[in-house]
């Protein structure tokens, strides 16, 4: 049992038995966070993370994040008698990724606006809950919902990160506040301050609290930051790319970046206002094997490559792992994995390490599934580049250079530099995302959450234009989402695809694969029971057989999964548990294809199951977002400018297109477009900022914001019979009437 940590100083001797350890660990005062051995009684809990799995300790249940444990209660055997044994519903419908914390029977959960509940981890009972109050007018500053992955626990206390960029360290048993601190510096050289964002979850490595942050579709500089766990000052920072003018951050990075990375960037080029992205919004990895700290940098700011940098450069750091000491931050390594990155194709997908047989010999490994769509094997000490192949179709590069690694690009594909369109696989969402991996050490698998979504990519139109308050990307968003010709639409759904593949990290080779009927994915969790389970976007969770993909056990949640699960033992019982809710980035790119899948509504909980639950969870709600029949008129005029506004300033919360996915309002049938007036309060005044809905006077003219208007009603008009149409065809959605509503 993992018992309340002391502060007090008691040096653990040598090398101890599993039993022993345990003893030392965890039933005698023990060592603080900078104990001798430099790792803390945490950090040695979390290393031997096997000897206690009833407990889930880190975001990746260990250090080496391959989200496997070896409960085996609920097993290939069984698992079809697994039940619904408590759900915990949550106060923020929106999207859900976080992954759950437990340690000694309490289920910690951060959800959507960075909120987080402190829940028995047998019933769901709430102990405390812990609302940082977020401000509404901040959900604009990210691109992707204001979600939030997850916290970490150490010596007492729990950690999470906020939206609007602070650093939170709660008191583990009262929910009680013990520091904050905003992770953000007040510095000229990141881009526009506005833009940063923290949804990622921290890791803690040796006593230091290491969280990135997002923001690079806006305009911003990455850099990772590392603060003193138990009084939150700040120990170091490292700068993922050089600042504009080649000086020093005082920073961790400062001789790296000046003497290395700043000669891969052009002196000139959008980069240097937009400050060059890199941003590290997922990934961070401690290896105590190492001793060293990996750091997963994310896509330029903006993303095309001949306005960002001249069309110059490999642009480090960018989507690159990097490695770095975790008691100062200095720079050891690092590996590009998509230099001159023109296609989004961020490298901050979970980092895992493995043990493998490497020609003959064991070598300690990183193996990688960026959105790039290739499978990297990394020496984990050095950075050499061992192997890598594309585990999904990719359609953008025609292999690796066997020795560097390096991508041996498709001239096709490099659309900023060549003036084409180019139409990608993987798009921008990549091969695979923010949903986890997992790995079993009885299969020697990694199970991969794949997935094939298309994006189409054509330069901004007359060169590079900054808009604050919204995308700043340098491609043509107006063929960003779906296409626009039913012919084109037809063959993008047809290539939409999702499946779990079943990866052989040495053979570098696919085993099996399960095929999901769309681009759906949650993450997984890998058992001893010779399972993985997996929530799916359209509201299934299920239990696979982890040897051959058999499909074992699948629940309805009502809801999509995004998130991944975790599993534990509370009162000797195991249990697997989830976060449900459907958002994320998923709606702006994937909104108008879910909607004709027949599910729009979004229930956010917690749910848990076990061998034995007798929970159910209440009925269904699948009214969504009613069409009511918008105005008659509308000025065409305007609203060919109004989809740029529209595409620009508002579709990736409401939706492409205007059409909405269930989670945020579905403006077309909004009662705010029946007036211009009303329509500006909320747009331009910020009538609903308390909501999320920030204002945008300071970036549009009152014109600009009624051309959206405009584009809306006539969006409305476009799509209202067919709306009304398919809630008549389908029996289990009421329409306007039968509620009394009228039209």
């Amino acid at each position: 049992m993992i018992r309340p940590f002391s502060s007090r100083r008691s040096p653990l001797l040598g090398v101890l038995a599993a039993g022993t350890f345990l003893a030392a660990a965890f039933c005698n005062p023990v060592a603080s966070a900078r104990a001798d051995d430099g790792q803390g009684a945490t950090g040695e809990a979390i290393i031997h993370a096997d000897d206690h799995p009833e407990n889930w300790l880190t975001y990746g249940r260990t250090y080496s994040e391959q989200r496997y444990s070896p409960l085996d209660q609920i097993n290939r055997s069984n698992v079809g008698d697994l039940k619904l044994a408590w759900f915990y519903d949550l106060d923020t419908n929106r999207g859900q990724e976080g992954t759950p914390l437990v340690v000694d029977g309490v289920l910690y959960a951060t959800t959507n606006w960075s909120k987080i509940k402190a829940l028995k981890a047998d019933t769901g009972q709430l102990l405390w809950d812990y609302d940082p109050k977020v401000p509404g007018n901040v959900a604009d500053r990210g691109c992707c919902d204001t979600v939030n992955r997850g916290l970490a626990y150490w010596n007492g206390k729990v950690y999470f990160g906020t939206f609007d960029g602070r650093l939170i360290a709660l008191d583990a048993k009262t929910g009680k506040l013990v520091w904050s601190t905003y992770t953000i510096p007040k510095d000229a050289s990141l881009g526009q301050q506005r833009s940063y964002t923290v949804d990622g979850a921290p890791r803690i490595a040796k006593g230091r609290v290491l969280i990135g942050n997002g923001g690079a579709e806006f305009g911003a500089r990455g850099f990772i930051s590392a603060f003193d766990a138990e009084t939150g000052k700040l120990d170091w920072r490292f700068y993922t790319v050089p600042n504009n003018k080649n000086e020093p951050d005082h920073a961790a990075s400062d001789s790296v970046l000046m003497n290395k990375a700043y000669k891969t960037w052009s002196p000139t080029g959008a980069w240097t206002k937009q400050g060059g992205g890199g941003t590290v919004w997922d990934s961070l990895v401690y290896d105590p094997v190492t001793d060293l700290v990996y750091i997963a940098v994310g896509n330029g700011s903006p993303w095309n490559y001949k306005y960002r940098t001249d069309g110059k450069g490999n642009n480090l750091f960018l989507g690159s792992i990097v490695a770095v000491k975790p008691e100062t931050g200095e720079y050891v390594w690092h590996f590009q994995e998509t230099p001159m990155d023109q296609w989004d194709y961020t490298s901050v997908q979970q980092i895992m390490t493995l043990d493998l047989p490497i020609n003959g010999e064991t070598r300690h490994v990183i193996v990688h599934a960026p959105k790039n769509g290739f499978f990297y094997v990394i020496d984990a000490k050095t950075g050499q580049f061992i192997s890598g192949n594309n585990y999904v179709y990719q359609n953008w590069a025609l292999g690796l250079d066997p020795k560097t690694g390096r991508p041996i690009y498709n001239p096709d594909a490099l659309w900023t530099l060549n003036g084409k369109e180019w139409y990608a696989i993987p798009g921008d969402l990549g091969g695979h995302n923010f949903a986890a991996m997992a790995y079993s050490p009885k299969t020697n698998l990694v199970y991969i959450p794949a997935q094939q979504v298309p994006f189409l990519y054509k330069s901004q139109v007359g060169g590079f234009k900054a808009h604050p308050d919204s995308w700043n990307l340098g491609i043509d968003m107006g063929k960003a989402g779906l296409p626009d010709t039913p012919e084109a639409k037809a063959a993008f759904i047809k290539d939409l695809k999702g499946w779990i593949v079943a990866w052989d990290p040495v053979k570098q080779q696919a085993a099996w694969k399960i095929d999901h009927k769309g681009p759906w994915n949650g993450g997984i969790v890998a058992t001893g029971g010779d399972l993985l389970f997996q929530g799916l976007a359209n509201g299934e969770f299920h239990a696979y057989d982890a040897t051959n993909g058999q499909d074992l056990f699948h629940f309805d949640a009502q809801s999509g999964i995004i998130a991944p699960p975790v599993t534990y033992l509370a009162n000797g019982k195991q249990y697997v548990a989830v976060e449900v809710g459907w958002g994320g980035i998923y709606p702006f790119f994937l909104g108008g294809v879910a909607r004709t899948s027949g599910w729009t509504v979004n229930h956010s909980r917690v749910v848990a199951f076990s061998l034995d639950g007798k929970a159910k969870l209440p009925p269904q709600n699948d009214m969504g977002f009613l069409p009511v029949k918008p105005p008659e008129k509308y000025d065409e005029k305007v609203t060919d400018k109004g989809y740029f506004e529209y595409q620009t300033y508002c579709a990736a919360c409401h939706g492409d297109n205007a059409e909405g996915a269930g989670v945020l309002p579905d403006l077309r049938w909004s009662g705010a477009i029946r007036h211009k007036d009303g329509f500006y309060n909320v747009v331009g005044r910020g009538a609903l900022t308390a909501y999320g809905m920030d204002r945008f006077d300071a970036s549009m003219s009152p014109d600009q914001i009624e051309s959206i208007r405009q584009f809306i009603i006539k969006r409305g008009n476009d799509t209202y019979q067919r709306e009304v149409d398919a809630r008549k065809n389908d029996k289990t959605i009421p329409d306007a009437a039968s509620l009394g509503i009228t039209q």
